[in-house]
């Protein structure tokens, strides 16, 4: 545990208690299996604003949807997504389709196809702290939804909605150790389906200091922590079920904890 401060969305600072996860394992992976030797990292603390589903729509337009961050917990109606993907399920399902994999750079340039049971089979071991960015590929954010719509019409979108703005959504799967380093895009909600996701958060106006071709878990070795007690970064530790919104064009990184199936759901006007 420990005391941090938190933004409130009038830009007033409050006092509070962070709480960090103990849980090293769940009970139940859904065959994404991580052996403790390949976990690489450990949860992270929590200094987001958590609400659960009895946030209003009203509320989380005032509160969240234009001014910061928030990590929406016990609202997920996605028990049968999350049965769908699990390892075996969705290879007996998918694994023939083709997957297009993006390098794990801030820019993303590169792209890899593959066959899903491929990519799973011989994508997913932990990331190596000596691999760069645009030599780490892994399925997230650039998947064609030809042959998936079956699937993703299963996933039960958060309730909350951004006027104007349509969701897209993107499946991703990941190793341990893995993750995206600082970019941004338009807002969006980000749910866990299986293992733990680290999210690394910075406002709009605040570039973070980071090489965009080194990887999260790199930045995470030798750049946190010169900035773990900066005000400016937003972090939280998301497990499965957990969602997490950001505003518009605000900076974020990730680092999967385990092997990790996430949904991203994009806005966009």
């Amino acid at each position: 545990m420990m005391v941090s401060h938190l933004r409130g969305s009038a830009g007033t600072f409050l006092l509070v208690v962070t709480i960090f996860a103990v849980s090293d394992e769940s009970t139940d992976d859904g065959g994404w299996i991580t052996h403790p030797g390949d976990r690489l990292v450990q949860p992270g603390p929590c200094n987001i604003a958590q609400e659960d589903k009895t946030l209003k729509q009203d509320d989380f337009l005032e509160r969240y949807a234009y001014n910061q961050p928030v990590v929406i917990r016990g609202m997920s109606d996605n028990e049968l997504f999350q049965t769908l993907t699990r390892r075996k399920t969705l290879l007996e399902g998918y694994g023939h389709m083709t997957v297009r994999l993006s390098s794990a750079n801030s820019y993303s340039y590169q792209k890899q196809d593959t066959t899903l049971r491929h990519y799973c089979n011989n994508y997913l071991h932990p990331q190596s702290l000596n691999t760069l960015g645009n030599e780490t590929f892994y399925l997230f954010g650039d998947n064609a939804h030809e042959g998936w719509e079956d699937l993703l019409e299963m996933y039960n979108k958060p309730l909350y909605t951004l006027p104007g703005h349509l969701p897209a959504l993107s499946f991703g799967i990941a190793g341990p150790g893995s993750g995206v380093p600082f970019h941004f895009h338009g807002p969006v909600f980000a749910e866990t389906i299986w293992g733990r996701k680290r999210w690394f958060i910075y406002p709009p106006d605040v570039k973070p200091s980071f090489h965009p071709n080194h990887t999260t878990l790199h930045w995470l070795k030798e750049g946190y922590p010169k900035v773990k007690d900066d005000l400016n970064l937003y972090e939280c530790t998301l497990a499965p079920g957990e969602i997490i919104y950001f505003p518009d064009k605000w900076w974020h990184a990730t680092l999967n904890i385990d092997s990790s199936v996430f949904v991203s759901i994009f806005l966009s006007p």
